[in-house]
């Protein structure tokens, strides 16, 4: 099955992989400078860095992500990041993000 490409923010494209009930696997590709916004949410989320440089902030620690690198955040924690380098970042959820469909 193919998913549309949505554009949530400037500079940020995303689009969902694959997915079931349980699990959903998401391609976010950010230009340099783009921001995402902190929020929280119910679903545990894996971020995996495929290129590119990111910081992001974890419940008020920052970490930088480069191509390798990943992170794990918890189920409602406040997250976000901003795009240093140009680059794509693979976001897993559990359970799948409904709002994202």
């Amino acid at each position: 099955m193919s998913y549309p490409i949505a554009y949530p923010d400037e500079g940020i494209a995303r689009q969902v992989l694959t997915e079931n009930e349980q699990m959903m696997l998401v391609s976010v590709r950010f230009e340099a400078g783009a921001e995402g916004a902190l929020h929280s949410h119910p679903h545990v989320q894996a971020t995996y860095c495929t290129s590119g440089e990111f910081r992001f902030v974890l419940d008020g620690a920052e970490h930088v992500l480069r191509a390798g690198d990943s992170l794990m955040i918890p189920s409602g924690a406040e997250h976000g990041c901003v795009c240093v380098e140009a680059g794509e970042l693979l976001d897993c959820f559990s359970p799948r993000r409904d709002d994202f469909l």
